[in-house]
């Protein structure tokens, strides 16, 4: 988990399973947290489900060979110079920031002790 919309989705595929009760998890922390009735699951249904799902062990990050690539049209250039060659010197970023008045609130799945309800806000 890198982002909080990987938090939402540790906590939405463990929901699923029968004898989840809470789950804590982290984006930051990197760490899920997990209260479960062991008569209905057990910790490896839990580990088999995040597994499955490309939550447990090191993220796969693709790594430059220092190989040219091959463009469809059989031109090789290298990642990085291609890039350089379309953008030039200049990169820019527009955002617009539209500010409701008010505080952000929690981070999702943080100290949401049980299973949202359909419509239910995340913090009260």
């Amino acid at each position: 988990m890198y982002a909080d919309h990987h938090v939402l989705e540790v906590r939405r595929i463990l929901f699923e399973i029968p004898g989840v009760e809470t789950i804590n998890a982290s984006a930051a922390f990197k760490v899920v947290e997990i209260t479960y009735d062991p008569e209905k699951t057990s910790e490896d249904v839990l580990r088999r489900t995040l597994e499955e799902a490309g939550y447990l062990g090191q993220p796969t990050t693709p790594t430059e060979s220092g190989e040219p690539a091959v463009g469809g049209d059989g031109t090789t250039y290298f990642r990085h110079m291609a890039a350089v060659g379309t953008a030039g010197t200049i990169v820019s970023f527009g955002q617009e920031i539209i500010s409701a008045g008010g505080p952000a609130g929690p981070t999702p799945g943080m100290a949401t002790d049980s299973p949202m309800e359909e419509g239910e806000p995340e913090h009260g």
